[in-house]
């Protein structure tokens, strides 16, 4: 394979049967009492980084908040509020780095129509739970969370809850999954343009 096919920016090679399958694995039945850290480093490390994002968010650094993400990502905003197997549902968002970048890209132009005038955000995250991933080197973050949006003289609130899926990058851990649950996730979500 060519190192074009390689990079994650220009191909979603990594999004195959396997990925999927380690996708549903990892986000089944990871929420359970035997599998929280209570190591108040730990959480405070995967807390940290969850509060960082949100700021990034609000701040419009979207450059930044990329970079919060590891090389071979996703970003995934289910249309139930199981989540459920992405391979037969629906989904408000789906995006692999490509997309993500394509994304950010967009919206860094000042010409993504549905964000003309650009939202405000503020993003109050709470509830930061972390539990044991697959194995020594993936982490899973629990926290709900609250978007505060303003745009073009109107304001809504967006609540649910993320699943961030963390993997460890030498001293550092990277998102390698974020699942945002909107609570009304299977409803009319005007203009979904913000990243939530």
């Amino acid at each position: 394979m060519s190192d074009t096919v390689k990079d994650p920016a220009r191909s979603s090679y990594y999004v195959d049967e396997s990925f999927y399958a380690d996708l549903v694995a990892g986000f089944s039945d990871w929420q359970r009492d035997d599998r929280a850290i209570v190591d108040a480093t730990a959480r405070d490390e995967a807390r940290v980084l969850i509060h960082r994002e949100a700021r990034l968010l609000d701040r419009n650094q979207l450059q930044d908040w990329l970079g919060l993400f590891a090389a071979e990502c996703l970003y995934w905003v289910p249309a139930t509020p199981e989540g459920g197997d992405p391979r037969r549902e629906v989904a408000v968002s789906f995006d692999d780095r490509r997309r993500l970048e394509d994304r950010v890209y967009r919206l860094s132009t000042g010409n993504a129509w549905s964000q003309v005038p650009r939202s405000r955000t503020v993003h109050l995250v709470s509830n930061v739970e972390l539990f044991r991933g697959k194995d020594e080197a993936t982490r899973m973050v629990r926290s709900n969370f609250v978007i505060h949006e303003f745009r073009a003289g109107e304001t809504r609130h967006l609540a649910g809850w993320y699943g961030h899926q963390l993997v460890r990058s030498g001293k550092d851990w990277l998102i390698r999954v974020k699942q945002v649950t909107l609570l009304e996730c299977d409803q009319n979500i005007r203009n979904p343009s913000i990243i939530f």
